[in-house]
């Protein structure tokens, strides 16, 4: 049995579990990414940032949206017009800015932070993050809600977040102004 058809089989067998992975996997893979040939602070690679976006993957993400996109495809089945620019609308309205913000609060209790830092990292940041998302995933969600299956799509989605891991890993480990730049 090839790869696809193993994962294929998995995904059948436990649709969340290999979610959570796929979402592992992609979150790791963005952030090694980022860490290798984004960041040009001079640091060495740290395996720590990678366990925390891989398991924020692992955790939140892959399980999330397993439960979010089927929500979605349960309330507005099908692929017309219509009902793919209502997904998208519903992702990028609503979905979007909790993501952003459970993905700033994994992050800052991962790191022992505080709840005014967290409110002072939204502050600064998920704005940047919400309008950022909205040059990937307007046409990825597209793509995805018109010609993706549902059982697919947290793969596909996953494809594209490695590139975006990328800008994510980044956002989610800028200092925000006045924090102690050796944290």
């Amino acid at each position: 049995m090839g790869l696809w058809a193993r994962y294929n089989a998995l995904l059948e067998a436990q649709p969340l579990l290999t979610k959570a992975l796929t979402s592992l996997t992609g979150f790791s893979i963005g952030d090694i990414l980022a860490q290798k040939f984004v960041n040009d602070d001079g640091k060495p690679y740290d395996p720590m940032r990678t366990l925390r976006l891989g398991s924020f993957g692992f955790f939140v993400h892959g399980t999330t949206g397993h439960y979010f996109y089927g929500f979605l495809d349960s309330k507005l089945p099908g692929t017309k017009p219509q009902t793919v620019a209502t997904k998208v609308l519903i992702d990028q309205t609503m979905w979007n800015p909790i993501f952003g913000l459970m993905f700033f609060g994994y992050l800052n209790v991962c790191e022992g932070k505080s709840f005014e830092e967290y409110t002072k990292k939204v502050k600064a940041d998920l704005k940047t993050a919400v309008m950022g998302s909205w040059a990937v995933w307007v046409p990825a969600h597209t793509i995805n809600f018109a010609f993706v299956p549902p059982s697919q799509r947290l793969l596909y989605i996953n494809s594209i977040q490695i590139g975006y891991n990328i800008f994510l890993s980044f956002l989610g480990n800028k200092k925000v102004d006045g924090e102690d730049k050796e944290l």
